[in-house]
């Protein structure tokens, strides 16, 4: 096996770990109100937003992973360079991942593959090979970076609004109703937990396609960007096993910490997440689902009793959003250093 082959065979391999702690992540985040509610066991939820997951990504087309894999131009690099750019980018995001897991805190995994693509480019080809966006962005469009960080930073706000409206539509709607009502909610859980998978699945796998795509452009196997359909079903699988499997501290964090959540709120909840989601990946806009189930949750509440809500504990979870990008671009860009120089041994 030649160095080049090893490195796509390293690639496709790391991409599965990432899809992989990306749905590990995401799943904690989409199933915790749904446990905290008491509306569904935590198995019956794994199971169905697993489910989902796995179709989003085979029908919702790939608009994402266009806007992920073009943003950083590869095309003109040394065959070496882009490699090392992909891989320390990936392992940036997965390194980020894995540190916000073990203090069970719900970070973004776009944010950290975005952020390591970022460090890693301009330490490897420079602020002249990534598409910022910003002229385009003049004339009213929407492209590269700032399309990234129109997704990844305008969909937590635009969750805390929906989810605020969606909450008061609630309450307005069914004011007169008794407990009896109840079973409707319980049976509408299972439609919006469905939702939420799929729109979970539909945009963040797309995220390590491109990654993938990229790889291949990298090292000469595809003329132009582009997606095999094998790519499409390993990243569909392993952000699906991830799911499965969930992030039990994570479920804590969002299910208990943040707010005393009821069937009422759950539902709210994933709708707006789902909602915030689906409207994102039409235009091709990355999200953070983490970001937009907790934004929408922490909505929910302000439309209730605001002084219920754990604001500490949010403020926390915030914090670790705004140091995302800017420790992921670290990331990468040390990994690209060091990429480098294992490269330079054997070329």
């Amino acid at each position: 096996m030649d160095l080049t082959t090893f490195l796509i065979v390293l690639t496709v391999i790391s991409v599965f770990i990432f899809d992989f702690t990306n749905g590990f992540h995401d799943s904690a985040d989409m199933v915790a109100t749904a446990i905290a509610s008491r509306a569904m066991r935590a198995s019956t939820a794994i199971a169905l937003v697993s489910f989902f997951t796995f179709l989003g990504p085979l029908l919702a087309g790939l608009a994402v992973a266009d806007t992920v894999g073009t943003f950083v131009d590869i095309g003109d690099a040394q065959l070496r360079d882009a490699q090392a750019l992909v891989i320390a980018a990936l392992m940036a995001a997965v390194t980020y991942n894995l540190i916000t897991w073990k203090f069970g805190l719900p970070s973004s995994s776009s944010n950290s593959l975005a952020g390591g693509l970022v460090g890693a480019g301009l330490f490897i080809v420079g602020e002249a090979h990534i598409n910022w966006g910003v002229e385009a962005l003049q004339h009213g469009e929407l492209t590269g970076v700032m399309k990234v960080i129109a997704g990844l930073f305008a969909s937590p706000f635009l969750g805390f609004i929906i989810g605020f409206i969606i909450m008061k539509l609630i309450f307005f709607v069914f004011r007169r109703f008794t407990m009896k009502i109840r079973p409707l909610f319980v049976i509408s859980q299972y439609f919006s937990v469905s939702w939420l998978g799929f729109s979970h699945g539909a945009n963040d796998a797309q995220k390590g396609m491109a990654i993938i795509g990229m790889m291949l452009l990298a090292s000469h196997q595809t003329q132009s960007f582009s997606i095999p359909l094998w790519v499409i079903l390993m990243c569909t699988t392993a952000i699906t096993l991830g799911t499965m499997f969930g992030g039990w501290s994570i479920i804590k964090t969002l299910g208990f910490e943040l707010y005393h959540v009821k069937l009422i709120h759950s539902v709210a909840n994933q709708l707006g997440a789902a909602l915030v989601n689906t409207l994102a990946t039409t235009i091709g806009a990355p999200t953070s689902t983490t970001q937009v189930v907790t934004a929408t949750l922490l909505g929910n509440g302000a439309a209730e009793k605001p002084s219920h809500v754990g604001w500490r504990r949010a403020g926390e979870i915030i914090l670790g959003w705004l140091v995302n990008v800017p420790v992921s671009m670290g990331f990468g860009a040390l990994y690209s250093y060091i990429l480098i120089k294992i490269l330079g041994v054997f070329s």
